[in-house]
């Protein structure tokens, strides 16, 4: 069945509504609100399930959000578990004439507590919108009145509208993280980040970023001369290792203290929970390919204007003017 015409107007009436403004109050305690911005498929969910892990360990109280419409970023945590996403359980419950518990969107794991905010359903909504609302929700249950010492957010880097720069628009975090790997696609997302960090500065916000996670770290050098050229600080580089890459196919958690892996993310929460917001410097397309060697990115490719002829497929001849060109009085 196709979408009925009644349902096109649902959609568009839904889409026109505006949602509450956020709520921009300082946090009751001294809690650091980090948003992670990444490529999907650069490795956020991985490194920021062990960060969360690690520092829990060390004796942080700490809150990792998925704000990802895939809903995955909790899933190494729990061992490949699906958590009930805020925006499935808030429908739910609000058809059911119930209202949405803590108890029902967050979960723990060996000091860590996490809660995914989901979004709608492949062309059924907007996911930005859904993260605005995810926020209205947790607002009401009392976010700015938890005792965290930090707050984890996982954003997807790829999407650019308004709910995914939320954060950084609103100055709902006190500073951002980018995740890249040595390749021109996540360090594309990772400049346009940047970008948004710098424009909603020029505004008079606040947040900057604190530095890069360098994932998957083949030693070619391009994300850290990206980070270099950025004027941002490369806060770890994991590297790209089988153990790793199984380990993490396979839902294990590697940040665990006394693991193979330990110092790792034990440097990794240190210059997180330290680096200082700076104003980054972000690149022209052309010197992000200059990160590159040419031939890897296409980067000796020259524009060749197209004509009209092209165009046609054969020869133009130019046609009279119909146009009436009155003389000037």
């Amino acid at each position: 069945m196709g979408v009925t015409l009644l349902d096109n107007r649902a959609l568009r009436a839904e889409a026109a509504i505006e949602p509450d403004p956020p709520h921009v109050a300082p946090a009751t305690k001294d809690t650091q609100i980090i948003a992670i911005y990444g490529k999907g498929g650069s490795g956020k969910s991985f490194a920021l399930s062990n960060l969360s892990y690690m520092m829990a360990q060390q004796g942080k109280r700490v809150l990792l959000i998925g704000c990802d419409p895939k809903s995955d970023t909790t899933s190494l945590l729990f061992g490949g578990k699906s958590c009930p996403t805020i925006i499935e359980t808030s429908s739910k419950k609000k058809a059911a004439g119930d209202e949405v518990r803590i108890e029902d969107v967050c979960f723990v794991r060996d000091g860590v507590f996490a809660m995914e905010l989901g979004g709608p359903e492949v062309g059924r909504g907007c996911g930005g919108r859904g993260i605005i609302h995810g926020f209205e929700l947790l607002e009401k249950l009392g976010f700015h009145e938890w005792g965290f010492d930090y707050v984890l957010l996982d954003f997807l880097g790829d999407v650019v509208c308004g709910g995914f720069g939320l954060p950084i628009a609103r100055d709902m975090c006190q500073k951002v993280i980018v995740v890249g790997s040595n390749d021109l696609q996540s360090l594309y997302v990772a400049n346009n980040v940047c970008s948004a960090v710098e424009y909603f500065r020029k505004l008079g916000g606040n947040v900057g970023v604190a530095g890069m996670l360098i994932n998957k770290d083949d030693g070619t050098g391009e994300a850290q001369a990206f980070s270099k050229a950025a004027g941002i600080p490369v806060l770890s580089a994991i590297p790209a290792d089988e153990d790793i890459r199984r380990k993490s196919a396979n839902y294990q958690i590697i940040g665990t203290p006394g693991s193979q892996w330990a110092s790792l993310f034990e440097t990794l929460a240190v210059n997180v929970a330290s680096a200082p917001p700076v104003r980054p410097k972000p690149l022209t397309q052309d010197e992000l390919l200059g990160l590159f060697k040419p031939q890897d990115v296409g980067a000796n490719v020259s524009l060749t204007p197209a004509s009209q002829a092209d165009m046609r497929g054969g020869a133009v001849f130019d046609k009279p003017s119909l146009e009436i060109v009155y003389d000037a009085v």
